[in-house]
């Protein structure tokens, strides 16, 4: 399953109602941070597609979501499950980082 992009329209519907834990990545394309660690986001869309819905969110373009989940520094990746955030990882980490932070939330 690729990497969708969300909007502020669409964020309710894709992440706060999906039925599966959704992997969130604020990010924006002047970001270099957000840059570096694309394709490791791009990877676990791809490994774990059936456990994992994966989904990005560009904050200049959708501001009120950013605010209403304080985001202050990007890239910021969260978890939701059950539409509420339960995990938070900041800034360009490695994917084993990444992976360790949301491998609890996955019935593997």
């Amino acid at each position: 399953m690729p990497v969708s992009q969300v909007k502020d329209s669409s964020f309710y519907k894709e992440v706060i109602k999906s039925s599966c834990p959704v992997l969130v990545d604020f990010w924006a394309p002047w970001c270099g941070p957000c840059r570096m660690i694309a394709p490791v986001i791009d990877e676990i869309a791809r490994e774990y597609s059936s456990t994992l819905k994966v989904v990005k969110l560009d904050v200049d373009d959708n501001p009120d979501t950013a605010k209403e989940y304080g985001i202050r520094s990007i890239p910021t990746v969260m978890v939701f499950i059950n539409g509420k955030k339960v995990d938070t990882v900041i800034g360009a980490v490695s994917k084993s980082a990444l992976l360790n932070k949301i491998y609890k939330y996955l019935s593997l």
